[in-house]
């Protein structure tokens, strides 16, 4: 499987990002949206959707594959974009998961979502130290 997307910089310091899939196409983004109040995306944005959406599907295929069903998978990622020298680094990316689930202690289900913090795709290819916050609020 490829995930493919284009980004499209212009000159006034604004893009645009588009998916193959046709989920978002010419999707604004700016340096303003990271640093001001502008309403568009930014790369860390997207960054912390993909985190947070790889990291859940991750869990809930080791917890469906162990007998359990989720309910609910809640998982916010906070990605730390700092200065570096003349440019940025991404430095951190803070998971946070607040998951409905059934019938499973809360030993497991830590050992669980450590295990998916591990195996998420993209938890894999980032360099940026990765913290997970996970609770289990209904079982």
């Amino acid at each position: 499987m490829i995930g493919k997307a284009r980004a499209v910089w212009g000159r006034a310091g604004i893009g645009e990002l588009s998916s193959d899939s046709g989920v978002f196409t010419k999707m604004p983004y700016s340096f303003a949206t990271r640093f001001e109040d502008k309403k568009d995306t930014n790369p860390a944005e997207m960054l912390a959707a993909a985190h947070a959406g790889s990291f859940a599907m991750t869990l809930g295929f080791k917890l469906e594959g162990a007998g359990y069903i989720p309910t609910e998978l809640s998982t916010e990622a906070a990605v730390s974009l700092e200065p570096e020298g003349s440019g940025f680094v991404i430095t951190r990316s803070a998971l946070t998961l607040r998951a409905k689930v059934a019938n499973l202690d809360e030993a497991a289900f830590s050992q669980m979502a450590k295990d998916a913090e591990l195996d998420c795709p993209v938890s894999r290819v980032l360099k940026a130290e990765i913290t997970l916050d996970a609770k289990l609020v209904f079982h």
